[in-house]
C-alpha cells in the first residue's frame, strides 16, 4: 500500500513511515518538492520512494539531528558524532528508491574561509552522516542521488544482503570525511552501476572491532560497473586495528581523481590504543580497472613495525593506468605481504620508478608493461673534480 506525503516536512515523512509500519509495511511516496528534515527512522518492511522532482534536504545545524544509539552499538563514532539524517537499526526489508535526491547541506557544516581549492576546516560541532544502518537485512537502495553529506555518506554496520544500484553520491571535494560508502563488518553486499565524487574515500571496506569477544568480519562484497572520482582514495581496504576482510571483488571500475586508486595503508596514526595491529585481509580481486590518478594506482603499505595477521592472496588483473606515483607494495619485517598477483598491467607512471616492492613473498608478475616517465632533463653542470679521469 502507498502512503502519499504532500506536506513538505521531515515530520510528515516520519508520520507516514510510522503509519505504514503499524500496518505491517508499505511504500511511503513523496510528492515533488523539497522536504526539510532532521533525523528520519526507517522501519522494517518500508520502502521510502523519492521520485524525480522530490528532495529531502537536511537541516543545516547539528542540533536538529538525533544521536544514533542502540543496545550493543557502543563503538566510538567517527569524528565524535553519532548524528545522522536517515537511520535504521535491526530492521529488515527496507528500501530507498526513486529518481529524486537526498541533500545533506554539507558545506554549511564547515568553516569555508579557506584558500581556493583547499579543504574546508573542520568545525568543533558534530557533523551528521547521511545514511546509517546497523544490523539490517535485505536492504535495497536504487536510483537516488545522495548529495553533499556533511560526514560519511553511508555507514553500513553489520548488515547482510544489501543491494545498492544506480545511485549517485556527489559531494563538494573541499569537504573532508565525506566518504561514499563505508561497508563495515557486512556480509553479502553488492554495489553496481553507480557514480561517486567525494573529497574523501569513495568506497571503503572496514571490519571495526567493537569488543575483543565479538569478531568483526566483512566478506562477500561485490562492486562492479562504477565510476569513482576522489580527492583522497577511490577504494580503501581496512585500517590496522580492524578484524577480518575477505572474499571480495571489485570489477569494471573507472577512477579519475587527485588521489590514489586503491589503498590498503596501515600507519601508526590509525592504530587504536594498546594495539600493534590486528587486521587480516585475504582473497580480494580487482579486475578491469581504468585509472587516471594524481597519486598512485595501488598502494599497500604497512608502516614501521605494525604487526598484522595477514595481507595475502590479492589479485590485480587488467589495469590501464596513468599516474603520478608508482605502484607501491611495502610490508615490513613483522608483516610480509604474500601471494600478490599482478597481470595485464599497462600504462605510464611519472618518475623513473614505476613499481616498488619490499617485504613481499610470492609476488607473481605477468604481462606488465609500465613506462617510467622521467620528466624534463636537468641542465648539464660539470662539478670540479680532482679525479685523474677529468684531466683528459
Amino acid at each position: 500500500m502507498d502512503y502519499l506525503v504532500s506536506e513538505k516536512s521531515g515530520a510528515a515523512i516520519q508520520q507516514a513511515i510510522e503509519r505504514a509500519a503499524q500496518a505491517g509495511g508499505g511504500r511511503v511516496v513523496l510528492e515533488p518538492g523539497v522536504y526539510l528534515s532532521g533525523t528520519l527512522y526507517l522501519r522494517s518492511n518500508i520502502e521510502l520512494h523519492i521520485p524525480a522532482g522530490a528532495k529531502i534536504l537536511g537541516e543545516s545545524t547539528p542540533e536538529r539531528y538525533d544521536d544514533f544509539r542502540h543496545p550493543g552499538f557502543d563503538v566510538v563514532a567517527p569524528e565524535g558524532s553519532r548524528k545522522c539524517l536517515i537511520a535504521a537499526a535491526e530492521c529488515e526489508n527496507i528500501s530507498i528508491t526513486g529518481g529524486g535526491e537526498i541533500d545533506g547541506n554539507g558545506p554549511l557544516f564547515y568553516d569555508r574561509n579557506v584558500p581556493p581549492g583547499k579543504f574546508f576546516a573542520k568545525p568543533p560541532h558534530p557533523r551528521p552522516r547521511m545514511v546509517q544502518l546497523y544490523r539490517c537485512r535485505n536492504v535495497f537502495i536504487d536510483g537516488v542521488s545522495f548529495l553533499d553529506s556533511p560526514g560519511w555518506s553511508f555507514w553500513l554496520i553489520a548488515c547482510e544482503d544489501v543491494h545498492i544500484s544506480r545511485i549517485r553520491i556527489v559531494g563538494c571535494q573541499q569537504m573532508i570525511n565525506n566518504d561514499g560508502i563505508d561497508i563495515d563488518s557486512c556480509r553479502r553486499v553488492t554495489v553496481s552501476d553507480s557514480f561517486f565524487r567525494t573529497g574523501d574515500d569513495c568506497l571503503i571496506l572496514r571490519a571495526i572491532r567493537r569488543s575483543p569477544e565479538e569478531p568483526s568480519i566483512c566478506e562477500e562484497v561485490t562492486v562492479t560497473n562504477c565510476v569513482l572520482d576522489s580527492a583522497c582514495q577511490g577504494i580503501r581496504i581496512g585500517c590496522p586495528s580492524d578484524d577480518t576482510i575477505r572474499h571480495c571483488t571489485f570489477s569494471n571500475i573507472v577512477f579519475r581523481g587527485k588521489g590514489n586508486g586503491i589503498v590498503s595503508v596501515h600507519p601508526y596514526r590509525y592504530l587504536r590504543k594498546e594495539c600493534c595491529g590486528y587486521l587480516q585481509v585475504s582473497d580480494l580481486c580487482f579486475e578491469n580497472f581504468d585509472i587516471v590518478s594524481g597519486g598512485a594506482p595501488v598502494v599497500i603499505l604497512c608502516e614501521g613495525a605494525i604487526r598484522l595477521r595477514g595481507l595475502e592472496r590479492l589479485t590485480f588483473r587488467n589495469f590501464r593506468v596513468r599516474a603520478r606515483r608508482p605502484f607501491q607494495l611495502e610490508g615490513n619485517a613483522a608483516t610480509t605481504l604474500s601471494d600478490l598477483r599482478f597481470s595485464g598491467i599497462s600504462g605510464t607512471i611519472e618518475g623513473d620508478v614505476p613499481f616498488i616492492a619490499r617485504h613481499v613473498s610470492r609476488l607473481n608478475l605477468n604481462e606488465i608493461e609500465l613506462s617510467g616517465n622521467t620528466g624534463e632533463l636537468p641542465p648539464f653542470e660539470r662539478p670540479e673534480s680532482d679525479s685523474w679521469e677529468s684531466k683528459f
